[in-house]
């Protein structure tokens, strides 16, 4: 998919140390940032058997997304169980799995439109860098 104003593919931007406490309340909202950040780490908790926590940076998408990935040097074996995806995908990619994951579970959950609104912005945004992600593939055949 192609950013429809721009004409460009969606970029990411890792935010600066900073910056970052004000992320995950304007990414996840007010109140469900709370809930947001802890639910994506145990999301690539559940889903890859190489996480054992650590640090994650925090990227801003030039369409208004965003995602978290953990600062990892090596790749994460992922094992989606629901759908028997089974494959081997950087640490960025293994970030956006799980933040898609966790953006899912959260508007699937929250009964507040004016909160499942913008989650769901975000969640059809993230698809959206992640056509163009180098790992796309791979990426989609885990959330499918």
């Amino acid at each position: 998919m192609v950013n429809s104003q721009q004409n460009l593919p969606v970029t990411a931007s890792r935010v600066l140390d900073n910056q970052r406490v004000n992320f995950l309340p304007t990414y996840f909202g007010g109140r469900l940032f709370m809930l947001g950040e802890p639910l994506v780490y145990a999301w690539l908790d559940r889903l890859s058997a190489d996480y054992n926590g650590g640090q994650w940076d925090f990227f801003e998408l030039s369409n208004g997304g965003f995602y978290m990935a953990p600062v990892m040097p090596g790749p994460l074996r992922i094992e989606v169980h629901g759908n028997h995806y089974s494959g081997t995908v950087s640490a960025d990619a293994a970030g956006v799995i799980a933040t898609l994951f966790a953006l899912g579970q959260i508007a699937a959950e929250v009964t507040d439109a004016d909160e499942c609104g913008p989650l769901i912005d975000h969640y059809h945004q993230l698809l959206e860098f992640a056509d163009s992600h180098a790992e796309g593939g791979a990426i989609f055949q885990a959330i499918d």
